[in-house]
């Protein structure tokens, strides 16, 4: 602690507790902030500063980093991004599950989920190079920063006419052209989600093909994996092999076991993860919910849980009612209701709660929200996902502690991720910062009423500006667009 900072400080936050992100045990400190970052840590009450806030018995933390998030478009159309920053997070990674709004052509087939990220924008809203959707971002700042990946199924729908099948060679060459470019433009790295139908088809060669620039560019892969259910095994697998054949980072993404049969592997999981983390760069990142929310699936296997409606464009008003009400209704299978109310969105009850807690209470996992932000009743994980985890797993069950629970949403992500000066309450750091109260902080968003503010957020930073105070968003947009600290690649 100290600083070498002499002069007046823009802020300075006094008394209150300080959780770096490391890890490491709690300390007392004050916080003085100029410009963007971080200057001082220690007793600043003699100093000047043109603001002081008063943090006594509050824990000053990073902002927290949401791992896995589909805010592509909400970025532009809801800049506020409200639901992010009352939370305390203040950056976000974009173009999960194989998704991107970038690279985009104008005509381009936009299927489902692909189509989650575009009701708000449209389908005119293109992106032909990746740098396009980076530039619009920076021309029109978002609350939160962004740190933003490349999705598979997204250069799929702009290079195959056929989506139904394996790639060609020369559809596999296109692909990866786009994918190089976008790593140029400042792509994290790339995102698969074939879990999906657009997706389904490729082939695991399809993907390593069309990855190899990862590899000299030193980005990432990430996964929406094939099956989370009984193949799950099979498909974490296949996940090591395609980052031992690009010799690349992968990223589980949100495990999780799905279907009552498969309740309790994770037992089996998360050794087999351990095992891989040994001999390769692989971690994983989860949400505290038992349930699930993706579009809503039309094959019958995949509907066998509680499944409650989120959005429909068919019929809006069928938002926040069961599957199973509206097929009784209809007297139709719940096959036949889910095809009537496309496009649509879906929360899924599929998993078990001891999972959870055993995925959550892993070293290495990450915390992210995977909220769709463009659902009429989302899931409340949009909204609640990281006092969720503060509140209720950390000091109400006791599944770690406070200073787990703030890495896991921090230091550990910024890490995994590749965020320079990020992540971690440290001299020259960026000023993300969260104040909030350890005895109080909790979600209030439900499955019933899922818009609502968590409790216990008292303030929220975004590069030295205060962006939430007392209950409210203060207007400003101070997020900036994150791209990789990369040498040449070879």
């Amino acid at each position: 602690m100290g600083d070498n900072f002499d002069g007046t400080f823009d802020l300075i936050i006094t008394g209150g507790t300080v959780i770096d992100g490391t890890r490491d045990a709690r300390f007392d400190a004050d916080v003085g902030i100029v410009g963007e970052r971080i200057v001082a840590l220690g007793d600043l009450s003699l100093r000047n500063a043109r603001r002081r806030i008063d943090a006594s018995g509050k824990i000053v933390a990073p902002g927290f980093i949401d791992s896995h998030t589909h805010d592509d478009a909400a970025l532009l159309s809801q800049p506020r991004m409200e639901y992010k920053v009352s939370q305390g997070v203040t950056t976000v990674v974009t173009g999960n599950c194989g998704i991107s709004l970038a690279p985009s052509q104008p005509g381009m087939p936009v299927p489902m989920p692909l189509s989650l990220l575009r009701p708000e924008l449209g389908d005119t809203a293109t992106f032909p190079r990746f740098a396009d959707y980076l530039d619009a971002l920076r021309g029109a700042p978002a609350s939160v920063n962004v740190a933003a990946l490349v999705g598979h199924t997204t250069l799929r729908a702009q290079t195959m006419a056929n989506l139904d099948c394996d790639a060609s060679p020369q559809e596999r060459s296109a692909m990866a052209d786009l994918l190089e470019r976008a790593l140029e433009d400042g792509a994290f790295g790339l995102s698969t989600g074939t879990f999906y139908p657009p997706a389904a088809k490729a082939s695991t060669q399809e993907i390593i093909e069309v990855g190899q620039a990862l590899t000299r560019f030193g980005a990432l892969y990430a996964t929406h994996m094939r099956n989370e259910a009984e193949g799950t095994l099979a498909s974490l697998e296949e996940t090591f092999a395609i980052g031992r054949a690009l010799d690349i980072a992968v990223v589980i993404s949100h495990h999780k076991l799905q279907r009552e049969e498969n309740f309790g592997k994770s037992a089996m999981t998360l050794p087999l993860i351990r095992a891989a983390m040994k001999c390769q760069c692989v971690s994983l990142d989860c949400y505290p919910y038992i349930a699930s929310s993706t579009m809503l699936h039309t094959d019958p296997a995949k509907l066998q849980c509680r499944v409650l409606i989120a959005s429909s464009e068919s019929y809006p008003e069928m938002a926040g009612r069961d599957l199973s009400e509206v097929a009784q209704q209809w007297h139709l299978s719940l096959s036949e209701t889910a095809q009537r109310l496309q496009p649509a969105a879906a929360i899924y009850f599929s998993m078990d709660e001891r999972d959870v807690r055993n995925i959550l209470s892993f070293d290495d996992t990450m915390i992210g929200s995977d909220g769709i932000p463009s659902s009429d009743k989302p899931h409340p994980r949009l909204w609640g996902t990281f006092p969720r985890v503060l509140g209720h797993y950390s000091r109400d069950i006791g599944l770690f502690s406070l200073e787990t629970a703030v890495w896991k949403m921090s230091g550990l992500t910024a890490r995994n991720f590749g965020l320079k000066d990020r992540g971690t309450v440290a001299i020259g750091g960026f000023a993300d910062l969260v104040i909030f109260d350890a005895a109080s902080v909790i979600d209030k968003a439900s499955y019933e009423s899922p818009i609502q503010a968590a409790q216990g957020i008292d303030a929220v930073l975004v590069n030295g500006r205060m962006t939430w105070e007392m209950g409210q968003h203060t207007g400003a947009r101070n997020g900036q667009v994150i791209t990789p600290a990369r040498s040449t690649p070879s």
